[in-house]
């Protein structure tokens, strides 16, 4: 619980962001170093609390006040062991997480909460600096095979637990590289991908095996799976982007996010672009149409490329500075977020509704057509409140609709919930005996901690399907 009068006498603090003028000119995470003795304090905030709300907001069910109190009393080695008891990647969780622990802490009810984020991100990384995180492989093998589809947090958080299980754990990605979303859609200056290959590297030395340019469905048969594995975990992730149906969409320029931000992920690891058409905002009129999460990671790219202007659109009306009555505590308030992609320029609009879009005589997009709404559910256009907007590169960040139907979800031929989703029973297992989903494929677009939650909850569910029991948490 940290100290008991902590509450009182520390105030809240975050590590400071470098520089505006300083991080738009590179790709490095944008924080400053936290000392060990200031995280200490923010520990020490963590108030004897009776019923700790954090621990119902957290996904994962993170013991937040014991890992707190650890941190506080100087015990680094306890805190990381509490941490990595509910959460196998809390060096992922504690850069990109919007901390709904933090909406539910007691202490935010009348004070800002404690940074449990921070403490999180400060004890995962001290304890790899010192050497204390190892690979840990299971001391037998069950001999049982078990196939995990899709690399994200999801699938690498079923593929570490089911592999310390005993059982013999292969994953299939499609992509070049490993980490999913991670990997190809969190830029690297929300989270540098070094982040992800140590933790690929203590897996594999625990004996987890990697597949990379391994399209189940596509160059990797599902049959061949079915004869190979004794169960098969989908975590595919909801890849299905949200399109923007109005005259004017095929015109060149306008691109779904995750094809804009993927490009530059891989530039940053030092890849060249070879047979894609390459999408830069470097020197142009960007509008990026999305106000969430992903809107803004295309924000702070477009910043970094050096774009000439950006605007970014909000279909929705502006949120409150402060939490919303309709949302109290412990709640995930509504109220308006800033990002650091916002400090960093661009201009941000609200009740904006795209109509159309037009362009020159090659084809290529150059103006936006736009009326300002009123609010949900109708969206009304207000009277005289059209306009237009010139443009080069128009970024659709309108969230997603679900798993990509197409291939893998269609040859294992499981059923689907009325959203669209690979519908499960409460064991994480589908229509189709022996497989199993979890993560973004099974419960649709959602957060990277409720990613690995689903991992862990179908690992336990597929350990007692092959064994009969589980004793995995």
């Amino acid at each position: 619980m940290g100290k008991v009068t902590g509450f009182l006498e520390y105030t809240r603090e975050l590590p400071q962001r470098r520089p505006v003028a300083e991080r738009v000119n590179d790709w490095f995470e944008i924080y400053l170093d936290f000392p060990l003795d200031r995280v200490q304090t923010q520990g020490a905030r963590c108030m004897d609390c009776g019923v700790p709300f954090c621990h119902t907001g957290c996904p994962l069910n993170n013991l937040i006040p014991d890992f707190n109190d650890h941190a506080y009393r100087d015990r680094w080695k306890d805190a990381i062991r509490t941490l990595h008891s509910t959460n196998n990647f809390p060096e992922f969780t504690g850069r990109v997480c919007p901390a709904p622990c933090e909406a539910a802490c007691v202490l935010g009810i009348n004070e800002p909460p404690v940074a449990i984020k921070v403490l999180e991100r400060s004890i995962v990384d001290h304890a790899f600096g010192q050497g204390w995180i190892r690979p840990e492989p299971p001391a037998h093998r069950t001999g049982k095979k078990v196939a995990v589809v899709g690399s994200g947090p999801a699938g690498l958080a079923a593929a570490q637990q089911l592999n310390r299980a005993g059982h013999w754990v292969t994953v299939f990605e499609k992509a070049d590289r490993l980490g999913g979303l991670l990997r190809y859609g969190i830029p690297d200056f929300k989270m540098e991908k070094h982040l992800i290959d140590r933790r690929l590297e203590q897996m594999t030395a625990e004996g987890v095996r990697f597949q990379t340019n391994a399209h189940v469905g596509a160059n990797v048969p599902v049959t061949e799976l079915r004869k190979e594995f004794a169960a098969i975990l989908l975590a595919g992730g909801a890849e299905q982007p949200r399109d923007l149906q109005v005259p004017g969409r095929e015109l060149k320029g306008i691109h779904f996010a995750m094809e804009f931000l993927p490009q530059q992920n891989k530039r940053c690891a030092g890849d060249r672009l070879e047979g894609v058409d390459e999408i830069l905002a470097t020197g142009k009129r960007v509008i990026i149409i999305g106000g969430g999460d992903t809107g803004a990671d295309c924000l702070g790219t477009s910043h970094r490329q050096k774009a000439l202007s950006v605007h970014q659109f909000e279909i929705m009306p502006m949120p409150p500075a402060d939490r919303h009555a309709s949302t109290p505590w412990p709640l995930w308030p509504m109220q308006l977020r800033q990002e650091s992609s916002h400090e960093e320029g661009g201009i941000r609009e609200w009740a904006v509704s795209t109509v159309r879009f037009t362009g020159d005589e090659n084809g290529n997009v150059k103006q936006l057509h736009g009326i300002r709404v009123g609010p949900p559910p109708a969206f009304e256009p207000l009277p005289g409140a059209g306009f237009t907007m010139d443009v080069d590169l128009v970024l659709l960040a309108m969230g997603f609709t679900g798993p990509v139907k197409k291939g893998m979800i269609e040859q294992f031929g499981v059923a689907l919930d009325a959203r669209g989703n690979i519908a499960t029973g409460e064991n994480y297992m589908s229509s189709v005996t022996g497989i199993f989903a979890a993560g973004d494929m099974r419960r649709g677009q959602s957060l990277v901690v409720w990613a690995i939650a689903e991992g862990r909850k179908a690992a336990r569910a597929i350990d007692k399907y092959l064994m009969g029991e589980t004793k995995l948490p």
